[in-house]
């Protein structure tokens, strides 16, 4: 299948917190099964990781620069007005370790999603500053303060949209949608923490069905299920996991292996 649209091949990275370390291992299989996408979509996690692969960082350099830090070295304690934790540190960290400063130098095209609170809408980064704009995807409500670019206040883009399929589908002839972000299977806790977490991963995955229903292939990262959303100590399995479960469908994928054949 090939069409007028401008890019073959494009990837719609989601949200998913720590679970988000699996992409490392997705991309990382694109590359040993040599397809490089041509444009990139990411949310929040799925942002961070299509900033680092979009500026040329390796799948294997990206979990190493990921690999010196933890939650504490990321986010800092703020006093809680519009959000618990400031991302100052994690500011300093991209800007420290990401190439690329703008997000139209990056060497793949890339669309970063964030959430708008003045307009109530999803916006779609294709300019400004890189590492900003990562920060505005990834502004998890009440937990992260909200990030200001040029006047407006975003959050998460997983709000409205935690896989942005939607971003891509008129600009590419194949869709790969990547999914990380599956409900987990623990026991309820009647915290105020745990019903927080689990309604908004409610809405995350609900709002994600329509654009799953955009893709013309899904990696499922299923077993991302029992993984926490903030332990990133789980980085470099995270990562394994992400690789097994995008190699077992780059192989049996009819679309993507003659894609593959295609490039050779």
């Amino acid at each position: 299948m090939q069409t007028n649209k401008k890019y073959r091949l494009g990837v719609a990275l989601s949200g998913g917190g720590a679970k988000g370390f699996a992409h490392i291992g997705v991309m990382k299989a694109l590359d040993d099964f040599g397809l490089r996408p041509d444009i990139l979509a990411g949310v929040s996690a799925g942002a961070v990781m299509a900033a680092f692969y979009g500026s040329g960082v390796s799948p294997d350099d990206t979990l190493k620069a990921f690999s010196t830090i933890n939650f504490k070295s990321l986010a800092k304690f703020s006093a809680p007005t519009d959000g618990i934790f400031k991302f100052d540190k994690f500011a300093h960290f991209l800007k420290k370790n990401l190439p690329t400063e703008r997000i139209e130098d990056l060497k793949i095209p890339t669309i970063i999603s964030a959430t708008n609170l003045d307009t109530y809408k999803e916006e779609l980064f294709t300019r400004g500053p890189l590492a900003d704009c990562v920060l505005a995807s990834c502004s998890l409500p009440v937990i992260f303060k909200p990030m200001k670019i040029n006047g407006q206040t975003y959050i998460d883009g997983g709000v409205l949209h935690n896989l942005p399929a939607f971003a891509l589908r008129d600009k590419c002839d194949l869709l790969l949608g990547v999914n990380v972000s599956p409900l987990n299977t623990s026991p309820f806790k009647s915290t105020i923490a745990d019903i927080a977490y689990r309604a908004y991963r409610l809405m995350t995955t609900h709002n994600s069905k329509p654009d799953l229903d955009l893709c013309d292939v899904i990696i499922n990262v299923d077993s991302m299920k029992e993984s926490s959303t903030f332990d990133v100590k789980k980085m470099a399995d995270n990562a394994k996991e992400g690789y097994f479960a995008a190699m077992k469908v780059l192989v049996n994928s009819p679309i993507l292996k003659q894609l593959r054949d295609e490039r050779k």
